[in-house]
């Protein structure tokens, strides 16, 4: 096959992933706060960080990389702690997102380019684009939440509203019947 043929489908990869990231960030949107609250909304993207982070350990197992385990294991571990730090504080997912992205961004760069900031083997192997598409989803949630930050920050900040049952009026009398 020729080079430019190659490069082509690359590269149409790389933006049909980075569209479906996009797509997969709105319905993700569209689903959460249709039925969370803003308290379980922020609580959410929180919890949704640490899982999308423990991916690189599930990688390390699936390809079989026992020397990229140390450096996966504390990304997993600093982005756990920023996802659950998120959980009430909306900076820390405005901040965490992109970080993720960029990690997976430097991912991909990693298995499919010749360049890389780390040495061969302490980073996992990741599918064919699943670097763009992580960090267009990122990316796009990130934005969201900065989107949401004050509402987010308000719901916190009021007390809890708890449905209330419908009480009857205190003055009313019951109805005698008379003879």
């Amino acid at each position: 096959m020729e080079p430019q043929y190659t490069l082509f489908g690359f590269v149409a990869i790389l933006i049909l992933y980075a569209v479906i990231g996009v797509l997969a960030a709105a319905g993700t949107v569209f689903i959460v706060r249709e039925n969370l609250g803003p308290r379980g909304e922020q609580v959410f993207y929180g919890l949704f960080l640490v899982l999308i982070a423990a991916f690189y350990l599930a990688f390390v197992a699936y390809f079989g990389n026992p020397e990229a385990w140390q450096v996966e294991t504390a990304a997993v571990v600093v982005f756990a702690l920023i996802g659950l730090f998120g959980m009430r504080v909306p900076a820390a997912l405005i901040v965490g997102y992109p970080l993720h992205g960029l990690w997976d961004v430097v991912h991909e760069v990693h298995a499919h380019v010749a360049w890389s900031l780390f040495e061969p083997g302490q980073l996992t192997a990741v599918p064919l684009a699943y670097g763009v598409f992580c960090a267009a989803f990122d990316v796009c949630i990130a934005a969201y939440a900065h989107t949401r930050r004050a509402e987010w920050n308000e719901a916190w900040a009021a007390p809890p509203q708890e449905p209330q049952e419908p009480q009857e009026p205190q003055d009313r009398q019951e109805p005698t019947l008379s003879p």
